[in-house]
């Protein structure tokens, strides 16, 4: 029987709620299938083989030369990769083939596995299953599909609320869908308990002046509407005028009285 059919055999296992044990093997038909503790090291061998950390620490695939966008060359050839969008792509399959290994370590230890477990045997699960959450996040973060990282991150904290990647990469998902008021939360949560963090105090300064950029925008927008009227300026009337018009009246008045005098 092959590998990825004896998996997915122990997949439907794990969701149909038979494994009873930590300790107790699983049969199937002939098959010996695994016990509790052998899929947690099958799934920790899943995800060993499947990562690579970047500069800001964090999980994306098993290639750095696809990671940092550099073509795959041969020893004695030109790269095989010619355009951009081909390595774009390149990076995109690799992130979904790594993708696909934390899932099917995470369809391991499902609800009902997971359920069954208790002390020291949950603990050992959940520190298999929750960094294969952490690096579907960083994947789909990576894949810009931020509402689904968003939700690995918060299936950690409901289990580990103090667990500082957790954080930081939901505040990096959430400050990318516009929701900064909930980044800055995570954020500043992360650095009391990683306050040396450069990656934290990074994106807490991202975020400031983001917020300072929209601060200044709106400013902006709302001085052309309720900023203060002009003042009108008096027009300037010609002197001479208002002279010619003075001695006008004058003339006009002293021709009346001549007239009056003269009936």
């Amino acid at each position: 029987m092959s590998s990825v059919a004896l998996n997915k055999i122990c997949i439907v296992g794990t969701l149909l709620g038979f494994a009873h044990s930590s300790k107790r093997s699983l049969t199937c038909g002939k098959h010996n299938l695994f016990p509790a503790n052998q899929v947690m090291e099958d799934a920790k061998e899943h995800q060993n083989q499947f990562h690579v950390e970047d500069d800001e620490n964090e999980i994306v695939s098993e290639s750095t030369a696809i990671v940092h966008g550099e073509p795959l060359q041969d020893a004695a050839g030109p790269p095989k990769v010619d355009s951009e969008m081909e390595i774009l792509h390149e990076k995109e399959d690799k992130l979904e083939e790594a993708m696909q290994q934390y899932e099917m370590a995470i369809a391991y230890m499902g609800d009902d596995f997971m359920f069954q477990l208790f002390g020291k045997y949950r603990d050992m699960a959940l520190a298999v299953k929750n960094p294969c959450h952490l690096n579907m996040a960083a994947c789909l973060i990576k894949l810009k599909r931020y509402e689904e990282a968003i939700g690995h991150c918060s299936i950690v904290l409901s289990e580990d609320e103090n667990n500082v990647k957790a954080m930081f990469r939901r505040g990096k998902a959430r400050a990318e869908l516009g929701q900064t008021d909930a980044a800055r939360e995570d954020f500043l949560n992360a650095c009391k308990y990683a306050p040396e963090d450069k990656a934290i105090a990074r994106e807490l300064r991202r975020l400031a002046e983001h917020d300072k950029a929209v601060y200044e925008r709106q400013k902006e927008i709302y001085k052309g509407i309720f900023g203060p009227r002009p003042e009108s300026k008096p027009k300037r009337s010609n002197w001479l005028i208002r002279l010619w018009q003075w001695l006008r009246s004058v003339f006009y008045w002293i021709f009346r009285r001549e007239r009056v005098k003269a009936d």
